[in-house]
């Protein structure tokens, strides 16, 4: 089994050529900080939109380097940290909007990677959410109702049986689907995104690493890059950057794939749509069925280390590897004893109320977005656009919302989505950053498995508690 390496996605597409670092100091219109999903779709629909305009990417890596090319492949609609805090804020009208543009960025990504020739191993199959135990079937019934009272989610509740017909884990007592999810192969896409941007004429630097982002400038040991707008596009690795250690968490996701599995097999599990799967669980998994017909799935493992550090390579621990290999087992019987091929870790960003964010301060021409929390595939694609909207209204002297032209033209008024230009206090500093991380995550395991096994009919209390304390949701 290969352990870590980046990741399975990279291992089976092959590293790709390392471009050169920072010459030394220099001039852009736009200067992004980071080169996954977030930065190049930024830079993708700026330079579409404003062909003339000098776009610097700085990577310290390489393009698609972090979370962009470790994830599970979900392309889906979900909004990060839920509408329900925008109904609070914003109204329901405006929550709507969001859930709608989600649902639309679905089938944008798709659209650009076609029109773009990117082969992703893009399937829109849906998202399936499947229950194992009775508190899990309760929540997923209380959550497909809640979804199902909005008209832009396009929920429907299946039976054991239904669930069972279309993806057969087993023990499930029922399923939840909709339409708005794709499965793609994140590694793919990423460096499709660089090759396309690069060719339109967008600089990218990578092994450069940016220590400081300040009004106008983004600081790094090889040179000064100064720009009229400077993008922090860091997600997970945002607390490396001077002045944001407690800014935004890097919480540690994990995953597995199998050996390609046989005929037989799939026979027995199904899944002829390519879904991406969920659970219910509170320390819940994520998985799909890769193009050559394999399973990649996911869950929490080691969720955050001391001190907001990141790894380097994406080495899991062996007691993570095995969490996710019984989980699998669980429900797929039939790969009991199938290989294990390859083992990673990669970290996203967390704020500390769990929402997401994009923005930009006309005055210091800082811009970001991120805080994702696992939900980016398709959240950056909205994030960029959004972003290219606001930069062009900024250099036109618009109030954000106003006409930006070119691609941020045609979707009307993405600055005034409900997500846009907030803020979040910083996290506790240490220790509390960590006691609090790794009591969440083992209060959830507890919970877990005092329901697995029918020990209980009702959601654990202590999942209720630490969900309260944490203050997400599931």
């Amino acid at each position: 089994m290969i352990n870590g390496e980046v990741s399975f996605w990279w291992n089976q597409l092959g590293r790709p050529t390392q471009r050169p670092p920072l010459p030394g100091a220099l001039r852009a219109d736009v200067c992004i900080v980071g080169a996954g999903y977030t930065g190049l779709w930024t830079a993708y629909y700026l330079k579409k939109a404003a062909p003339g305009l000098r776009i610097v990417i700085l990577e310290q890596r390489f393009a698609g380097y972090g979370a962009s090319g470790r994830n599970g492949g979900w392309l889906t609609n979900s909004i990060t940290g839920g509408r329900e805090q925008y109904v609070a804020t914003h109204g329901r009208d405006s929550a709507a909007r969001f859930q709608t543009a989600m649902n639309d960025t679905v089938d944008e990504v798709i659209r650009v990677a076609a029109a773009e020739g990117i082969d992703a191993d893009i399937v829109k199959g849906g998202e399936f959410t499947v229950a194992c135990e009775v508190p899990q079937q309760r929540r997923l019934e209380a959550s497909a109702r809640a979804e199902q009272e909005w008209a832009e989610t396009d929920v429907e509740l299946l039976t054991a049986a239904e669930a069972s017909a279309r993806v057969n884990v087993v023990g499930a007592t029922g399923a939840m689907w909709h339409p708005h999810c794709a499965r793609i192969h994140p590694a793919k896409l990423a460096a499709g995104l660089a090759g396309v941007v690069e060719a339109l004429g967008v600089e990218i630097y990578e092994d450069t690493t940016v220590t400081e982002i300040t009004p106008h400038r983004a600081v790094t040991a090889r040179g000064v890059v100064a720009a009229d707008v400077v993008v922090r596009a860091t997600e997970g690795f945002t607390a490396g950057l001077r002045g944001l250690h407690r800014a935004w968490l890097p919480m540690n996701s994990s995953l597995i794939a199998t050996s390609p599995l046989a005929p037989a097999v799939w026979e027995s599990i199904g899944w002829d749509a390519c879904e991406t799967l969920g659970d219910m669980a509170h320390a819940y998994m994520y998985a799909q069925r890769t193009a050559d017909d394999r399973i990649a799935i996911g869950g929490r493992g080691v969720p955050y280390r001391f001190g907001s550090r990141t790894d380097s390579d994406g080495r899991t621990p062996a007691g993570t590897v095995d969490a996710l290999r019984g989980i699998l087992n669980r429900f797929f019987p039939a790969t009991t004893g199938v290989t294990i091929d390859h083992a990673w870790s990669g970290v996203l960003g967390v704020p500390r109320d769990w929402a997401a964010t994009v923005g930009l301060d006309p005055a210091t021409g800082l811009a970001w977005a991120g805080g994702y929390v696992g939900t980016g595939v398709a959240t950056t694609n909205l994030a960029g656009r959004t972003l290219t909207e606001l930069i062009l209204a900024r250099a036109a002297g618009n109030a954000p919302g106003g006409a930006a032209g070119g691609a941020a033209g045609a979707a009307a008024a993405l600055s005034e989505l409900p997500w846009v230009n907030h803020r979040v206090r910083n996290w506790e500093p240490e220790p509390l950053r960590w006691l609090a991380v790794t009591g969440l995550y083992r209060a959830y395991g507890i919970a877990d498995r005092a329901e697995h096994g029918g020990r209980r009919t009702t959601t654990s209390p202590l999942a209720t508690i630490a969900d309260r304390v944490s203050g997400r949701g599931h």
